[in-house]
């Protein structure tokens, strides 16, 4: 089974920078294991969740985007260098091409170009690339907060998984020691020969327990080490913190909290600013923009910053280096209704966005009801289950003093035996529910 876990789990070595991986953790004989808390492990599930790093790289991108549409509204520099050589036709020192005003020209300009438009003096695009790394940057936080669920259910699996197998271990030896007891007490004659039968059947039912709670405790540390690893590792223990779990905060607060730092309705939001500032965008496209281009530098018929007009050279030596600005102001006239068709489409689009982003105000205030919920029953739920289990345990004590006073029968021992193993799996599970709840509560409110 454990084999064919690792080849369902590992079956593609992963590979960095064009290096494979080996699939199997190399351990040391005498390496310490790592001790992993619930924090620890979402440290490293993070650095290696898929999820998580799209959505990081996104950010980056974003980022990139902001920046680009900043220096977008300052004038852009280029530098240029041409060369034109013209026929000669032997008559006038223009030649051919009546375009130049000699066989030779050069040109040497550094160009300084400004598009301003409506977009230019609003800054839309700057602000659209703004909400656009606010939406990535809390699409992250989602995507953190979704696996943060994923991890405390693997970890408290497996914490929970180590507890049944303690619990299993004791029960198993439990159930030895009363066979045993049985054993000696039919020797003196005290019991009959059916109380040993069924000391027996309990001491098989309970190795069987122990070798199934062995085989699950493998298959949660594995489930575990898949996300917190990149290459197979089993050699560590986590920390059993069920008992120190964080208290409930009032529904009031929990509300507040969701209200306030809630990245799935941020994210919601900065969608809704997106569609509006391309709709604002489309608008700005049937007003007049201004182009100007301002060149600086030399149009001469001799690359130098003094020569002879070819056209004209009775002026003599005259200077090249000078500028030339050249402004264009365009007013849309008629396109047709295209820019029209476009601002429609761009409305309809925000309208679409804004009713997604109410319907998901709406659905986060249900779930957060019913999160809430959930962690008041699991709260409650481990306090039922402490209970139970503290009564279970006396109840053993007794029925284990009755049975050496010759007044309970064995079932009573095996059943008393049978009820406290399953309190405290129980209790375990009723914990490993709270923590769980309070987890899948917190991708609403963040840490409190």
């Amino acid at each position: 089974m454990r084999k064919l876990i690792f080849a369902l789990v590992f079956v593609f070595a992963q590979s960095v920078n064009g290096q494979r991986l080996p699939l199997v953790q190399p351990q040391g004989a005498a390496a310490a294991p790592i001790v992993i808390t619930l924090q620890d492990a979402l440290e490293r599930a993070r650095r290696l969740d898929v999820e998580v790093q799209s959505a990081i790289a996104d950010v980056n991108s974003a980022g990139e985007d902001r920046k680009q549409a900043k220096a977008a509204l300052l004038p852009g520099v280029s530098i240029t260098s041409q060369y034109l050589g013209t026929q000669g036709n032997g008559v006038n020192p223009s030649g051919r091409y009546v375009s130049n005003d000699g066989v030779h020209l050069y040109r040497d300009w550094a160009v300084l170009h400004e598009d301003v438009t409506a977009n230019t003096f609003r800054k839309t695009d700057t602000r659209r690339a703004e909400a656009s790394e606010i939406l990535a940057k809390a699409k992250v936080e989602v995507a953190q907060r979704g696996l943060a669920v994923t991890v405390t259910k693997n970890y408290y699996a497996l914490v929970t998984a180590q507890r049944k197998y303690a619990t299993a271990q004791l029960a198993s030896q439990e159930a030895d020691r009363f066979l045993e007891l049985t054993r000696q007490q039919e020797r003196l004659g005290e019991v009959a020969h059916y109380d040993v039968v069924k000391a027996q059947l309990q001491s098989e039912d309970q190795q069987q327990s122990f070798d199934d709670a062995a085989l699950t405790m493998e298959t949660s540390r594995l489930s575990l080490a898949v996300l917190m690893f990149p290459a197979l590792n089993e050699n560590f223990t986590v920390v059993d913190d069920l008992e120190s779990g964080p208290v409930l905060p009032s529904f009031d607060d929990v509300r507040m909290l969701a209200e306030k730092d809630n990245p799935e309705i941020r994210a919601a939001l900065q969608a809704v600013r997106q569609a509006s500032l391309d709709t604002e965008a489309a608008r700005n496209v049937r007003l007049p923009s201004l182009t100007v281009d301002l060149s600086y530098g030399i149009e001469a018929n001799a690359f130098a910053l003094h020569s002879t007009v070819a056209a004209f050279p009775e002026a003599g030596v005259l200077p090249n280096l000078g500028y030339a600005v050249v402004a264009n102001l365009t007013i849309p006239v008629f396109d047709w209704g295209a820019q029209k068709s476009k601002v429609r489409q761009a409305q309809l689009r925000e309208t679409q966005v804004q009713t997604q982003a109410s319907q998901a105000q709406r659905q986060i205030a249900v779930n957060l009801q019913l999160n809430y919920d959930e962690a008041v029953g699991a709260r409650a739920s481990v306090n039922r289950a402490r209970r139970t289990m503290d009564l279970a345990t006396e109840s053993l004590n007794l029925s284990n003093n009755r049975y050496r006073g010759g007044v309970a029968p064995a079932s009573e021992v095996v059943d008393a035996q049978n009820a406290v193993v399953k309190a405290r799996n129980d209790y375990a599970d009723a914990q490993t529910r709270y923590r769980v709840a309070i987890a899948a509560l917190q991708t609403f409110t963040g840490s409190f």
